[in-house]
């Protein structure tokens, strides 16, 4: 690890790190070494109040931070609460990055999101085109906080020699997502609609939108790992992606997940229901050649683990109360 710009001795912060995707982050920094990888809840510290930001700055002392927490939720939640959302996402991260620059920390990774590329945007996604327009209306105001961090990140460095990086992650799933029906993203909330519908015995399910939208979908672990390797060794403020480098469409994936769930019913489409974005998809080259990562687990064998959690450790655990029907 003679080139990673964090050695396995430093103190690492990751906010968000018992949340979906951090879990992951913290068993992946643990699988390379990094013992001394610290996290916390926001009932302990509240990134959104300043004087928690300090506390716990003091607290960990951390020579690097990775920012994941976030508050976020699949498109009906977003259409809700784009004002909490937005005020929300910024103020964690404009508070975390200023006393982080205050109080030494040697490296800050931004984790941003997808959903801060514009809505109409040439497909692959590219770095470059991530200010040719406004982003899709149903997730512009997180999109932007988190773009934000960008922003500050390039500023910071520009202006204080700061070494904040960042990455772009596409949309995320697997174990330990979250199945929530009022606040989860399209593939927890379909596999649990299918698992759901078996167990019951119906004949169809209902699924927002046309079907047609297209996305890609980044499978967690993979997904940690490249944001650890962006932790060690990316050199410059300016976004890299971490994607699948594949799209495929709403409909084809809920009747994926319908085969993998053991559901033979109908699936049933809502056009009035909003699509999101028309299609979702990175160009990840960038990835590879400044992280030495591209992403390793296809969809179907993500997408039959992650079937296979939600049988085995969520509905059998009873912590997710079934759904009215």
């Amino acid at each position: 690890m003679a080139d990673s710009h964090v050695q396995p001795g430093a103190r690492i912060v990751v906010t968000g790190g018992s949340g979906f995707l951090g879990r992951h982050v913290m068993a992946a920094l643990a699988a390379r070494g990094y013992a001394n990888a610290v996290t916390f809840r926001s009932s302990e510290h509240d990134l959104t109040r300043e004087a928690d930001v300090t506390e716990m700055l003091g607290a960990f002392r951390p020579e690097a931070v990775i920012h994941l927490a976030a508050t976020v939720g699949g498109i009906g939640a977003n259409r809700r609460y784009p004002g909490t959302y937005y005020f929300r996402n910024l103020q964690m991260g404009a508070l975390l990055m200023e006393h982080a620059r205050r109080a030494g920390v040697q490296r800050f990774l931004s984790v941003g999101t997808i959903c801060s590329y514009p809505k109409i945007t040439p497909v692959p996604f590219r770095e470059d085109n991530l200010w040719d327009g406004y982003p899709e209306e149903t997730n512009a105001p997180y999109g932007l906080a988190k773009k934000m961090l960008l922003v500050q990140s390039q500023a910071y460095r520009q202006e204080f020699g700061f070494d904040g990086v960042n990455v772009l992650v596409v949309n995320l799933y697997g174990p330990h997502d979250n199945f929530d029906p009022d606040s989860s993203h399209v593939i927890p909330a379909l596999i649990r609609k299918c698992v759901e519908a078996v167990e019951r015995g119906d004949e169809e399910i209902e699924v927002w939108g046309t079907g047609k939208a297209t996305r890609e979908f980044l499978y967690v672990e993979d997904a940690a790992d490249g944001i650890v390797s962006a932790l060690e060794r990316l050199d410059t403020s300016d976004p890299v992606n971490l994607g699948a480098g594949f799209e495929i469409s709403i409909r084809d994936l809920a009747e994926a997940i319908a085969k993998h769930a053991g559901f033979r019913g109908r699936l049933v489409w809502d056009p009035t229901k909003p699509d999101g974005q028309p299609r979702r998809c990175l160009e990840t080259s960038k990835a590879e050649q400044l992280l030495g990562w591209r992403a390793s687990t296809s969809l179907d064998d993500g997408l039959a683990r992650t079937v296979a959690f939600f049988r085995d450790e969520v509905r059998a655990a009873g912590r997710v109360a079934p759904a009215a029907r």
